[in-house]
C-alpha cells in the first residue's frame, strides 16, 4: 500500500522532474534523516516526528514542480522548529507563572547533555551550528535555509561555538 496517492498536477504546472522518486520513495528516503535533524534542533523526539510529518504534508502539494525537494524540506524542517520555539515563547509570556519547572520535563536528553547546552543557545546559532556540524552543509547552503548572507552564518557559528565553549568549559 502506498503512503501516499498521486495528485494529478494543475493544469499549466510544469510537467514532473524526470527520473525524479515518487514521494512515497522520497519520503521513505529521507524521513529518518530529517527527524534526526529536527530532534537535534529541539531535543523532542515526538515533537521533531510532528514537525517533520507537517512538512511533508506541505511538500506533497508542491512535489512535482520542485527541482530540488530535498533543500525545500529542509528548510520546512527548519523553518518549522524556529516557529516552534517562537509559538511556545508567545505562550509562555501570556501565561501566568502558577508552578515551577524543575528543567526535566518530556525531554528525552539527560542534564549536562549536549542537548542541554544546544538548547541554551539562540535558535538561529543553534540551527547554523547543528546544520553545519550535525547535517555538513556548507555556510552558503545553512545561509539559503536560514535566509541571511554566508558572511551571517560564519558569525552565527563562531558566536555559537564560543558559546558552547564557555557552558562545557565550566
Amino acid at each position: 500500500m502506498a503512503l501516499v496517492q498521486a495528485v494529478p498536477a494543475e493544469p499549466g504546472s510544469p510537467p514532473p522532474r524526470a527520473g525524479a522518486l515518487s514521494f512515497s520513495d522520497f519520503y521513505l528516503a529521507n524521513y529518518s534523516t530529517l527527524v534526526r535533524l529536527a530532534y537535534v534542533l529541539t531535543s523532542s523526539a515526538e515533537l521533531a516526528e510532528d514537525l517533520v510529518q507537517d512538512c511533508f504534508v506541505r511538500l506533497h502539494r508542491h512535489y512535482e514542480r520542485l527541482e530540488t525537494p530535498e533543500r525545500y524540506v529542509r528548510q520546512a524542517v527548519v523553518n518549522a522548529c524556529r516557529s516552534h520555539f517562537r509559538r511556545a515563547g508567545r505562550e509562555r509570556d501570556r501565561r501566568p507563572l502558577l508552578y515551577v519547572v524543575d528543567g526535566q520535563g518530556a525531554s528525552d536528553a539527560v542534564p549536562g547533555d549536549l542537548h542541554d547546552v544546544l538548547l541554551s543557545l539562540p535558535y538561529r546559532q543553534r540551527a547554523a551550528v547543528v546544520l553545519r556540524y550535525y547535517s555538513g552543509l556548507s555556510e552558503s547552503e545553512i545561509a539559503e535555509v536560514l535566509g541571511c548572507r554566508p558572511g551571517t552564518v560564519g558569525s552565527l557559528i563562531h558566536r555559537g561555538l564560543e558559546r558552547l565553549r564557555g557552558v562545557v568549559e565550566k
